[in-house]
């Protein structure tokens, strides 16, 4: 592969951590309006714990995508390693 496709792949990835962010706040806020709006403890409860449960799993998400980048990152400079002894 090449140094500009790993560029490329870095720009692809944090631009995902953010949109996976962005995600992360519109459910929270959905689900908190849900749980407001909610007509019984029971419904407000269960709404709160999917609130959690989709905020997990958006953190895991991001997480799994740092550990992308972490892996281009090093891809990156092994290639312009390998250019260098070219």
């Amino acid at each position: 592969m090449s140094v500009e496709y790993y560029r490329k792949k870095l720009i692809e990835l944090r631009a995902r951590v953010a949109t996976e962010r962005e995600a992360k706040k519109r459910d929270n806020e959905h689900y908190a309006n849900l749980a407001k709006g909610a007509s019984s403890p029971t419904s407000r409860v269960n709404y709160r714990k999917a609130k959690i449960a989709h905020a997990a799993a958006h953190d895991r998400h991001i997480e799994d995508l740092k550990r992308e980048i972490e892996r281009a990152k090093e891809d990156l400079a092994r290639e312009r390693e390998r250019a260098k002894k070219k």
